[in-house]
C-alpha cells in the first residue's frame, strides 16, 4: 500500500489556448478541471497502473466539495480531513507547442488543531502501508518541520518515504533522513543556492543532496530525464526525444511511478528507468493527463540508464 498525503490540495482549472504570447490575445480551445495536488496526482497514477493506494487530503469550503465530487469515482480509497476555509483554486495555461503558465494560490490557512487532525490521520493509514508519500506545498499554518515529523513518524512504523516537495519543507525533510527525496530542478537550484546548467552540475547536486540525509535521491531535470544517488552511486536515466505537448504534471507522474516500482521491490534503478519513461510519457499528452502503464512501456524500453563510474 503506497499512501499519499497532500495538505494543500486544489482544484486545477486547465485551459488549453491556440498559443501563448507576450501582450497578445490568446483563444481558448477548451477548458478542463480536475481534483488537484502532488499527492492525488500520485495516487492516481499508482492506481492506473495497478498499485495499492490511498490517498490523505484536507477539505474544506466550496471548492473542497467540488473536490470531493471529483474524487468520488477516482477508483481508489480517500481520507478527507475536514478544515474550516476553503481549499484552493489553481490555474494552469498551456498551448499547442507546450508552453505553460501556473498560477497558484497559497491554500487555506490551517489552525493547529485542524494540523493535529491531519497528523492523526496520517498515523492511522500508516498502519496498512509499505510507502509514505508527502507531496507538494504547505498552505499557512503548517510548520515547516512538518514533513519531517511525519518522516520520524513513519520511520518508528517501519514505513519508507518519499518527500516530493520544496522550499524549507524540503530543506527540513532532507534533514529528516526519508527513504528518498525526489526534488526537480528548480526546487533543488532554490536549496543549494545555484544554478544546474551541465550534466556535471546535475551529477554534484544529486550527490550533496544525498549528503544531506536521505537515503536516496532522484533529481528529475524535466526533458534531460532524472539523476538518482544512491547507497551503490550515481545513476543517469536518459529518456528518448520526443514531442512533448504538457509538461504539466511529468514530475507528478515520475516519482509516484518511482514508488510504485520501489514498492514492487524492483532495485533503484530499475525503478528510476520506470520514473522516467512515465514522466516523459505523460508529457506527450495534452493538459493535465498522465501516461497509462502500456504507453509508459513504449516509452520504458527507450529509456537509457547509465551507472556513473
Amino acid at each position: 500500500m503506497i499512501v499519499t498525503l497532500t495538505i494543500n490540495p486544489a482544484i486545477d482549472r486547465i485551459l488549453s489556448v491556440d498559443r501563448l504570447a507576450f501582450e497578445d490575445r490568446a483563444y481558448i480551445n477548451s477548458i478542463r478541471q480536475s481534483a488537484g495536488g502532488r499527492g492525488l496526482n500520485a495516487s492516481s497514477v499508482i492506481h492506473s497502473f495497478g498499485g495499492e493506494t490511498q490517498a490523505v487530503l484536507i477539505s474544506g469550503g466550496a471548492t473542497g466539495k467540488r473536490l470531493e465530487a471529483l474524487l468520488k469515482d477516482c477508483g481508489y480509497p480517500t481520507v478527507l480531513v475536514p478544515v474550516k476555509n476553503a481549499i484552493r483554486t489553481n490555474l494552469t495555461i498551456t498551448d499547442k507547442q507546450g508552453l505553460t503558465v501556473n498560477l497558484n494560490e497559497v491554500g487555506p490557512a490551517l489552525t493547529g488543531a485542524e494540523v493535529a487532525k491531519v497528523e492523526r490521520a496520517v498515523q492511522q493509514a500508516l498502519d496498512m502501508a509499505d510507502w509514505l508519500m508527502l507531496c507538494g506545498s504547505t498552505p499557512p499554518g503548517v510548520p515547516s518541520s512538518f514533513y519531517a515529523k511525519m518522516i520520524a513518524l513513519a520511520r518508528h512504523k517501519h514505513v519508507c518515504t518519499l518527500l516530493h516537495a520544496g522550499g524549507d519543507s524540503l530543506r527540513e525533510g532532507i534533514e529528516a533522513r526519508p527513504t528518498v527525496a525526489t526534488p526537480n530542478q528548480q526546487e533543488a537550484e532554490r536549496l543549494l543556492g545555484r544554478t544546474i546548467l551541465t550534466r556535471a552540475h546535475s551529477l554534484e547536486a544529486a550527490g550533496q543532496l544525498r549528503a544531506m540525509g536521505p537515503e536516496s535521491v532522484v533529481l528529475s531535470l524535466g526533458s534531460r530525464g532524472a539523476v538518482g544517488a544512491f547507497e551503490h552511486g550515481l545513476v543517469e536515466a536518459l529518456p528518448p526525444r520526443v514531442d512533448a505537448v504538457s509538461p504539466i504534471g511529468a514530475g507528478d507522474a515520475l516519482t509516484a511511478v518511482f514508488a510504485w516500482s520501489m514498492s514492487r521491490g524492483q532495485n533503484p534503478a530499475e525503478a528510476l528507468r520506470w520514473g522516467v519513461a512515465a514522466g516523459t510519457a505523460s508529457a506527450r499528452l495534452p493538459g493535465m493527463n498522465f501516461a497509462s502503464l502500456a504507453q509508459t512501456e513504449e516509452i520504458y524500453r527507450q529509456v537509457e540508464v547509465r551507472r556513473v563510474e
